[in-house]
Order: C-alpha cells, then sequence, then structure tokens
C-alpha cells in the first residue's frame, strides 16, 4: 500500500535542496531509441501475436534513417519509409478472425513472424490481483492448468518498469505465450478464465496483454496529460523528474535503515552453542501458542522482532518415500522453514502462501522437527489465521494446526518513525510511461481493470482519478468509445456486525462510478473475497463475471445478463423505504434464501441500524421498527460485507450502495 507520508516527505526534503548525487541505476532511458543499424520490431509484434479483428491495424519498428521498408501478409504488400528517428509504420485494413498466418518483414535484412492469429486482444491491466499467475494457486486451479492446452488463448506478459524521464518506446523483452500446461504457470488467473471464457462464446482466438504490477496506485498507470486535473500529483510527478534527488533519498533512507538494523539486538537463536533450528533442549524459555494465529492475540503484546516456532510432528512411514508439500498459510512477514536441522524453504514478505514442496526421503519415519523463524517488522507478526497448515503427500494429509512452541529471538528497537525509499513503481505516470505507452499503437478490443487496493488512503477522490483514467488511456489509443471493464473490490478485514463506516466501501463505491462514462463495465465480486487475505483466491468467476460484462460492453450482447443489480433509486413510503434496481435479470433474488440482509436505515440523525427487508418485484422494501420515517438506507456498506446476500436469480450479486451522499 502506498504511503502519503513519505510522498509528502519526499517533497518537502526536495525543496530543502535535501539530495544531490545524479544517479539513476540500473536503468536506460526511455525516451526515442537511437536509428536503429538494423530492422527491429516491437516485442509485441513477434511470433505468436495476436492481431484485433475487425479494426484497422499498425505495424512498426525501427530501421537505419532512410530505409525502405516492405511488409508482406495474406498475400499484400506493404510500404514505408523510416523517418530521421529510425521508425516506421504500415496500416494494415481490418481482418477476419483465423490463422496461423506468416508476416516477412524486409529492410536491410529479413524478418518472418510466424504463428500469427487473428481474433481478440484485450488488455488486462491492474495490481496484484490481476498480476496473481497459476504459479500461486496452482493447488486450487490443478484441474483447469491441465486442461489448459489451447494454442488459440495467448498471453502477452508486459514486463515490469517504472519510466521517470519519458516514454519508453517499446517494453522490455517479452514473448506471446499459448496456453498450456507448462505457460500457464506465469498466466494471470483472472486473465486467462476471462479468455477462456470469450473463446469459448465467440470461437475465435484470444490474446490478453497482461500489464499489471503489485501494490500500484493508479495515477503510476496515468499518463502526464491524464494527471493534468491533479496538480497535486502533477507536483510530484516534475518533483521525480529530478532522478539523481529521487535515488539520492532512497539512497539516505537505506542508509537509515541500514543503521537501524545495525542496532537491533542479534538473534539469540542463532547465537548460541546450539541453534534453535536443531533439537535443542526443552527448557521452561519454549512456550506454547496456537498456530495459526498472530502472537500479539496470545499474550505477546506489541512485539516486532523475530519468534522462533517449533514443533515435533509423527510422521507415517508411507509419507516418507514420496514427495510432499508443507502448507503454512500466510505468515506476518518473513520466515525460514527447518525441518529435521535443515532449511526447506523461506519467503521474504507476508502475502504469498507458503507452500514449500519437500523431496522424497526428506521426511524421517516417527518424529521429526519443524521449525520456522519469523520476522516481523510491524502489525501483529506470525501465522495469518483460518489458512490451512498441514503436509500433505497425494494420499495423505498431516494436520500442523494447534499447539506449538515459541521462542523470542531478537526484539526489534522502536525505528523512530525512519523515512522509507519511495517504491519507484508507486510513482505518478512510471508504469504507463514504461509499460502502457508502448502497446498504444497496437489495437485492442477492451480494457480490463482489476486495481483499488492501493487507493483507499484516498477512496473517495479515486472515482475522479479513474474516470481521468479511463478517459486518458481512450485518448492515448484514439478511441473514444474504447470498452472499459473495472472489478469493484472484493469483501476483505474482519466482519463488523455493527453497521460502520468503511473505507472499502467508499472505494467501491468510487469504482462504480466508472458507469457514468460510456462503454464501460462493473464486475462485483462480493463474496468472493477473504477476510484475510487481500488476494483472495477464488478468481475463476472474476474473470468469468469479465467475460460476462465483455459481452454487453464490448460485443452488443442483449440475451444475456450481464451485471447483477445496480441501485437506481430509493423512495420513502412512511415508516419504509422502497429500493428500486435495474439489471435486475429474471428477479431479484437471495443467494441463500433468506430474507435480505446488510442492510441499513437512518432517519435525520444518521445513525444506521440494521434493518428488515423484503423483496417486492424489482424493488426491496426496508424499514427499522424504531425509525418511524427513514431518509437513508445502505447496502453492504462496509469492508467485509460478509452477509450481503442480494441478487438476481442468475446469480450475479448485487453493488453495494449507499443514499446518503
Amino acid at each position: 500500500m502506498r504511503m502519503a507520508r513519505t510522498r509528502r516527505l519526499f517533497l518537502i526534503l526536495l525543496c530543502a535542496g535535501f539530495f544531490a548525487v545524479p544517479v539513476f541505476p540500473g536503468t536506460q532511458p526511455l525516451g526515442t531509441q537511437p536509428p536503429a543499424a538494423r530492422l527491429r520490431l516491437p516485442a509485441l509484434i513477434g511470433d505468436g501475436m495476436v492481431l484485433q479483428r475487425d479494426e484497422p491495424l499498425r505495424i512498426w519498428g525501427w530501421a537505419a534513417p532512410g530505409q525502405e521498408v516492405r511488409v508482406d501478409f495474406l498475400s499484400r504488400r506493404y510500404r514505408a519509409r523510416t523517418g530521421s528517428d529510425g521508425r516506421w509504420e504500415v496500416g494494415l485494413p481490418p481482418l477476419a478472425p483465423g490463422g496461423p498466418h506468416v508476416m516477412r518483414i524486409e529492410a536491410d535484412t529479413v524478418v518472418e513472424i510466424q504463428n500469427i492469429l487473428v481474433g481478440d486482444v484485450w488488455l488486462c491491466a491492474g495490481q496484484s490481483n490481476m498480476v496473481h499467475d497459476f504459479i500461486r494457486h496452482r493447488d486450487r486451479y490443478a484441474g483447469a492448468i491441465a486442461a489448459s492446452t489451447n494454442p488459440r488463448i495467448r498471453q502477452f506478459r508486459v514486463p515490469d518498469r517504472a519510466g521517470f524521464l519519458d516514454r519508453a518506446d517499446d517494453v522490455l523483452p517479452a514473448a506471446w505465450k499459448e496456453a498450456n500446461p507448462e505457460n500457464l504457470m506465469t498466466f494471470s488467473v483472472v486473465g486467462y478464465f476471462f479468455a477462456r471464457a470469450l473463446h469459448e462464446r465467440y470461437g475465435v482466438p484470444v490474446g490478453f496483454i497482461n500489464a499489471s504490477v503489485g501494490g500500484t496506485p493508479i495515477e503510476a498507470w496515468t499518463s502526464e496529460e491524464g494527471l493534468a486535473p491533479f496538480p497535486d500529483i502533477l507536483d510530484l510527478l516534475r518533483a521525480n523528474r529530478d532522478t539523481a534527488s529521487l535515488f539520492a533519498f532512497n539512497r539516505r533512507a537505506d542508509s537509515l535503515r541500514a543503521d537501524w538494523w545495525s542496532r537491533v539486538p542479534a538473534d539469540r537463536g542463532r547465537t548460541g552453542t546450539e541453534p534453535w533450528q536443531g533439537r535443542v533442549p526443552d527448557s521452561e524459555h519454549w512456550l506454547p501458542i496456537r498456530v495459526p494465529g498472530y502472537w500479539e492475540d496470545q499474550g505477546v503484546k506489541d512485539l516486532d522482532g523475530v519468534v522462533w516456532y517449533r514443533r515435533e510432528i509423527q510422521v507415517p512411514a508411507s509419507m516418507t518415500s514420496v514427495p510432499s508439500v508443507l502448507h503454512l498459510g500466510r505468515i506476518v512477514d518473513a520466515d525460514e522453514v527447518y525441518l529435521n536441522g535443515a532449511e526447506v524453504g523461506r519467503t521474504t514478505y507476508q502475502y504469498p502462501q507458503r507452500r514449500y514442496e519437500l523431496p522424497a526421503g526428506i521426511l524421517q519415519p516417527g518424529r521429526n522437527l519443524l521449525v520456522v523463524r519469523v520476522t516481523n517488522q510491524a502489525g501483529k507478526g506470525g501465522f495469518v489465521p483460518d489458512k490451512p497448515c498441514h503436509l500433505c503427500t497425494e494420499k495423505d494429509t498431516l494436520d500442523l494446526g494447534g499447539t506449538w512452541l515459541y521462542r523470542v529471538g531478537s526484539v526489534f528497537p522502536d525505528d523512530g518513525d525512519l523515512p522509507r525509499p519511495v517504491t519507484l513503481n508507486y510513482q505518478p505516470a512510471v508504469l504507463f510511461n514504461g509499460m502502457v505507452a508502448p502497446l498504444t499503437s497496437f489495437a485492442v478490443k477492451g480494457v480490463c481493470w482489476y486495481q483499488g487496493e492501493s487507493d483507499t488512503d484516498d477512496p473517495a477522490g479515486y472515482a475522479d482519478r479513474l474516470k481521468a483514467f479511463v478517459t486518458d488511456w481512450r485518448t492515448q489509443w484514439g478511441r473514444d468509445d474504447l470498452p472499459f471493464l473495472c472489478v469493484q473490490l472484493p469483501n476483505y478485514l474482519d466482519v463488523n456486525y455493527s453497521p460502520e463506516e468503511s473505507t472499502w466501501a467508499l472505494l467501491r463505491e468510487s469504482q462504480a462510478r466508472v458507469l457514468d462514462l460510456p462503454r464501460t463495465g462493473l464486475v462485483v465480486t462480493l463474496g468472493l473475497g477473504e477476510w484475510n487475505d487481500i488476494h483472495p483466491g477464488n478468481k475463476q468467476p472474476v474473470g468469468e463475471r469479465l467475460a460476462l460484462a465483455a459481452g454487453a460492453v464490448a460485443y452488443g450482447e442483449t440475451d444475456r445478463v450481464s451485471s447483477g443489480p445496480l441501485f437506481e433509486s430509493a423512495r420513502a413510503e412512511g415508516n419504509r423505504i422502497v429500493v428500486r434496481f435495474r439489471c435486475t435479470g429474471s428477479g431479484l433474488t437471495t443467494s441463500d434464501g433468506e430474507a435480505p440482509a446488510h442492510l441499513a436505515v437512518a432517519g435525520s440523525d444518521r445513525v444506521f441500524r440494521w434493518a428488515e427487508a423484503r423483496i417486492d418485484g424489482d424493488e426491496l422494501v426496508v424499514w427499522h421498527k424504531d425509525i418511524p420515517r427513514p431518509l437513508y438506507v445502505r447496502y453492504a456498506w462496509a469492508d467485509n460485507p460478509r452477509f450481503a446476500n442480494l441478487c438476481n436469480r442468475e446469480g450475479l450479486p448485487a453493488a453495494p450502495f449507499r443514499t446518503d451522499l
């Protein structure tokens, strides 16, 4: 998540002349490339590419200045001549779906592009929930992976790159990949299920360009021109162009952090004569603790530091001669895992599910010692509750939840609120410059956008940023009608059994404002989230709901219900409020057969209380026995509206809403 404080600190220090030393390590200028001595093509235009059907197309590249370039494709020849910058471009007429085809491009050398398909191309962008690939979800989707061989579904994964100075003319090296069990490991889960549903529905090849980076705010994906309505963001963008100062700040922040680390007490689990990952003698210093669970919830107060966990497990002989997998859920923040004294895995940050593969023979029949060293720097530390902890083979599962022993290895001192380095990927326009600008000459059918978790620090302002972003990308592609599909954030965080104010609800409301723009769709994901994981695993319905939305927004379908109920209006009738919806499909209902839930009403005092409700056709009647004149109503207004159950008979959930704006 972003840290507004870090941004402000950077600007303050910059204005104070804090920075010096010019440096931009590990990067190259992103602007126009120097004239190429030989024919060069952008990464997108290569073997296995998918071209958008039924749209005028552009094919481009670079060669020596003044060079003639010839493009042969589908029995037609196209000619171009490079300019002074070495760039050339030809236009292709709209093409019918099909393939595979071959394209021949000739200048001072000849390049043949093989295995080209013509179909639909979608740009799938956003942050980590769009990033998440099948390697992270291979257990849940083992069947889909095994059945994924389909050369007519393809992904182009754009490598991460931040561009501070100018727009890149090309992305970093990458290639189109066909769907198959091996390649799918790097496919976006949401993107693949979206593409698969489209392919099954329309029977044409589907390629998706995956441009997504975890933890990133929306302004990182918006061009400088698109950020014009936001002077404060533009100020930060212009300050960042002083890359010498930016990187000097980061070096200084890293130096302060390194100095702090030098004062952290040594981990006693590693400094004694018997390291704690081995079979150290039992003593009163090892205390019982429940796994999974945070140590702060079990009598260890406000501890940031290193805590060692250990447990002896009895392993049957049948599990020792075959490979096994150790599942430890999620751990906050970092962990190192030892089995019988030998390290078997480690993870350096909190979000991935811990899944460590163990080769045959590493487990011993009978007693085995499992030790986990956990490092936590902020917030609650330990094993995230309600996540699976078990050891399994193909046939057997050994539950690891329950009582373990723990011992504190090191207690970290207060860091004094040290400045943190500026995260480069989080800065305004940098991902547009480095990852999106090079794509804008490539025709696409539309955009799937799954992002917002990193903007919950200003949820109300997100509506304007989202609209500016959509308008910006449409301008960049030169298409005012470019379809845009937005995934609304799912339920997350603790369930509150009382009506609450909620930044996540505000962010969802801002996301729904995308529907104010033409040719946009909203995918509601309530019920697909997890209270304890910002990266929920149930991603297949997200991709499939995106495909439903695409049917209405991009393909002109009117014979299928593509959305759950959307709030239309509300009116007070005595002691009741009557809410009307659109997109009710074949009728309003609830997902669990119970009365509509997670509704709250308020009178003029704006104090909300849980309400009763009943469905009446396409309307919802809501009331509270102690509020004689209700004025306002809310539905699913919470971080985690766990009991929200309103949907249409097609099973698509209603979008959250409120009337007390």
